[in-house]
């Protein structure tokens, strides 16, 4: 196992890693030391677990840095799926000052946007529609644990994402048996897919409207779905998915900006939230509202 430091001044704005992976963002990460979404705030010391790319990777916050240890040298790897390099004090300058958007950069600061795998990050939004936080984590790990590479570490057996190649000749039976429900045809369609070279990872060169267009062409994913892969994989921070937080938010904060379909509406609270970061903002205001107002 290797190890490292990445210590907090060398992380512009600081970050707050339970809120970062807790937030709804990722479903590649698991406490190592209890159940994930047992609390809103974890402790300094938690480690956070993943196995990408065949390297097995934990990571925890002490003192306001990281510490990491892999079977790979990982810190370049991490810093790109945590962001590390984003500069949150120029994000939030950049963002509005609305009441809402302030209290939840002030609840929690430090949360970053992740950068995960584009396949994964794909799969576990089409399994993401109707489905609580932690159902799509346990139904992710589910996955990895049945059909992932295993990767042994200290004798304890870790598994990474299964391929597209892998998935697609799983049988539709045995995925709504790990509890997909009508979900599992969309994954298998989506696998077949990307196992036949339509790469989702293309989106990633164009502009936005045609990237999220580029991404409805996969099974099961729809406009929202769409730019929860912009948002959380291809770097995409302007994409605000839709959902259904998000919804109720706009209509009791921000009615005016409902405009009846999705692309407009997205459009007009794009422009709310401050286009270039409207992601950021979205993915702070979610995280608040899950945890801090349940009447919406």
């Amino acid at each position: 196992m290797r190890c490292g430091t990445i210590p907090a001044e060398q992380i512009p704005g600081g970050i707050d890693l339970g809120a970062t992976l807790e937030s709804g963002q990722s479903y590649l990460w698991r406490r190592r030391q209890g159940e994930m979404y047992a609390s809103d705030s974890p402790p300094d010391g938690v480690w956070y677990e993943t196995v990408i790319d065949g390297a097995y990777l934990r990571v925890r916050q002490r003192n306001g840095g990281l510490e990491w240890a892999s079977t790979a040298d990982s810190e370049d790897r991490l810093r790109v799926l945590l962001r590390l390099d984003d500069d949150l004090h120029r994000i939030k300058a950049d963002s509005p000052g609305h009441p809402l958007v302030e209290r939840a950069w002030q609840a929690y600061w430090g949360m970053r946007l992740v950068q995960d795998p584009v396949f994964p990050c794909l799969i576990s939004f089409i399994c993401s529609t109707q489905m609580r936080v932690p159902r799509i984590q346990a139904m992710q790990r589910r996955l990895a644990a049945t059909f992932g590479e295993p990767v042994e570490i200290d004798g304890e057996c870790h598994h990474g994402f299964p391929d597209p190649e892998t998935l697609a000749t799983v049988p539709e039976s045995r995925l709504r048996e790990l509890s997909l429900g009508y979900r599992a045809p969309y994954v298998k369609a989506t696998a077949e897919q990307v196992a036949d070279r339509l790469d989702p990872a293309a989106a990633a060169d164009l502009p936005y409207e045609a990237a999220r267009e580029y991404l409805t062409q996969f099974t099961g994913v729809g406009p929202k779905v769409a730019d929860c892969v912009l948002l959380f994989s291809l770097g995409f921070t302007q994409a605000v998915p839709l959902d259904t937080w998000i919804k109720r938010a706009i209509a009791a904060e921000y009615p005016d900006c409902d405009r009846g379909d999705y692309g407009a509406t997205s459009a007009a609270i794009r422009e709310r939230f401050g286009s270039r970061y409207a992601g950021y903002v979205q993915t702070y205001a979610f995280h608040y509202l899950r945890h801090h107002r349940p009447d919406i």
